[in-house]
């Protein structure tokens, strides 16, 4: 989903997708003018098991500092995280377990508060994918953190029943996962499940929505998508009634 998590019905990440290829566009075009002059030095990652990569190409939507990468990334437990939204509060477990350098780089951005007044930009309510997509504070599903990082996918998902060729995966209700834009492009976007969805398994999952969000979920979900003069019934665009994430706090 973001464009990050865009389902293809890709997550969410349709917009950002539009990014990218512009981007790419623009270094093609630049290539010509710059051929005398140095190549640029590739970004440097962190040193640790996570290589957090910077994006200069992608710069954040609000400053950031890189994540910290011990050589040892915390991989037990579980620790608590609570969204505080104008439509209701979404408590979330995240598994360091499942995905240690997504939940080191979720409670990083947490602590440093680029969630803050951040919009939840993307509902889908199509009969295979319901999930409320947020985490870009531009609000265009194309801003990011200015950094990205290596994937850690499921590999005990079912498959998902409503999938007969048995590709896609179920990524249940209650499901908290990374969007992305291809392999290995995890920044700060992330999805919430608020229906049994079928997905190929290209979407980190590291944690789960509690009672209370999923109840808070219903009710952005029950609001609909917003309409637009070119698509009076959408199923996939900005909730209908504008979600923003007042606080994200780690405890509860």
């Amino acid at each position: 989903m973001s464009s990050e998590t865009r389902p293809h019905v890709a997550l969410p990440l349709l917009a950002r997708l539009a990014g990218v290829t512009v981007a790419a566009a623009a270094l093609v075009a630049g290539s010509a003018v710059a051929a005398t002059a140095a190549p640029a030095a590739e970004p440097a990652p962190t040193k640790g098991p996570c290589a957090y990569t910077p994006t200069p190409d992608e710069p954040a939507a609000r400053p950031v500092p890189l994540p910290p990468d011990p050589r040892r990334t915390p991989d037990r437990g579980t620790v608590r995280v609570t969204l505080r939204t104008n439509q209701g509060p979404i408590g979330l477990t995240l598994d360091r377990e499942q995905a240690p350098c997504t939940v080191q780089s979720f409670l990083h951005l947490t602590r440093h508060r680029f969630y803050d007044r951040t919009p939840c930009h993307r509902l889908t309510a199509y009969p295979t994918l319901t999930v409320l997509q947020c985490g870009d504070p531009s609000g265009t599903g194309e801003g990011g953190p200015g950094y990205r990082y290596r994937d850690e996918l499921p590999t005990d998902l079912p498959p998902a029943p409503t999938d007969p060729t048995g590709v896609r995966r179920l990524y249940a209700r209650g499901t908290l996962a990374m969007a992305n834009a291809g392999p290995d492009t995890n920044g700060s976007q992330f999805f919430l499940v608020q229906r049994d969805s079928a997905l190929r398994p290209n979407y980190t999952v590291f944690g789960r929505v509690d009672a209370a969000g999923l109840a808070t979920l219903d009710r952005i979900a029950a609001g609909g998508i917003a309409a637009t003069p070119e698509d009076p019934a959408p199923v996939d665009g900005a909730p209908a009634q504008p979600v923003q994430i007042c606080r994200a706090k780690q405890g509860r």
